[in-house]
């Protein structure tokens, strides 16, 4: 049996996407009008328009009121590796095979690392409240149902721009009453790795499960994100010995924005 033609819209989507990514149509160009398009197909603007949702469904392009369908910008992609645990716990003149001057290090936590930016290009929103876990976060700290926890949503800004979202949880009775438990200590030079080390708990291993999925309506507006982007979704656990110290259910990046490198000693 033939195998039927591809819709004119599927077809007329694919001439555009290898134009966008050809380069012919540059981040911040527009398209063609639905009139050209129109015309070059022999099509219909229903069909046009079916055309430019699939792409914009991509993420490949956004329509502006008044000023057409323009090639989306890309945004800049940073590398995430597990060693940014290491590089921020460890003394940063050994890091940077940098001479020890006795001057201290500037403030740091893994996110400026990660985005390259310093203490002054980071800014922190965060909301905490007192809060129960429940069968999933049990789960992950092997605690009981109903344990108090600490929660924590935080929105990580590089240079005015939100570029994740997190929020992680750490056990009450651990926290409670300490300067951790503080949102105005908030951002705390070296992050949750110093705010458990402060406490004694220095982590001593960081566990991390990563999965994609498409964002909820207020992760896209907070990111400020395109429509048909889906985010990469990090479930954390910080450990010192045997005990879980935090739980990070999730941490949220625009997945156009992050490749996670990872790699094994064999």
């Amino acid at each position: 049996m033939p195998v039927p033609d591809r819709p004119a819209y599927l077809r007329i989507a694919d001439t555009l996407r290898e134009r966008i990514r050809d380069g012919d149509y540059p981040p911040g160009a527009r398209l063609p009008t639905m009139a050209r398009l129109r015309a070059a197909h022999g099509v219909s603007e229903i069909v046009v328009r079916q055309a430019i949702a699939v792409l914009r469904g991509e993420g490949l392009v956004e329509t502006r009121r008044g000023g057409g369908t323009v090639v989306r910008a890309r945004p800049p992609v940073r590398r995430v590796a597990m060693d940014r645990y290491r590089a921020i716990t460890r003394p940063r003149a050994v890091a940077a095979g940098e001479a020890s001057s006795g001057a201290p290090p500037p403030p740091r936590t893994t996110f400026t690392h990660d985005q390259r930016i310093g203490w002054d290009e980071y800014r922190l929103d965060r909301v905490f409240a007192r809060t129960h876990a429940d069968a999933d976060l049990a789960g992950l700290f092997e605690l009981p149902v109903g344990t108090e926890l600490l929660r924590r949503r935080f929105v990580f800004y590089a240079r005015e721009e939100p570029q994740q979202i997190s929020v992680n949880y750490l056990p009450w009775d651990l926290v409670g009453g300490t300067p951790v438990a503080d949102p105005d200590r908030e951002p705390w030079p070296g992050g949750t790795l110093a705010q458990l080390s402060y406490l004694g708990h220095p982590p001593t291993r960081v566990e991390e499960a990563v999965r994609a999925r498409m964002p909820t309506p207020e992760e896209s507006e907070t990111l400020h994100m395109a429509a048909g982007v889906p985010v990469v979704a990090i479930t954390r656990r910080m450990l010192s010995g045997p005990q879980i110290m935090e739980v990070c259910r999730d941490i949220v990046i625009p997945a156009d924005r992050v490749v996670l490198d990872y790699a094994i000693d064999l």
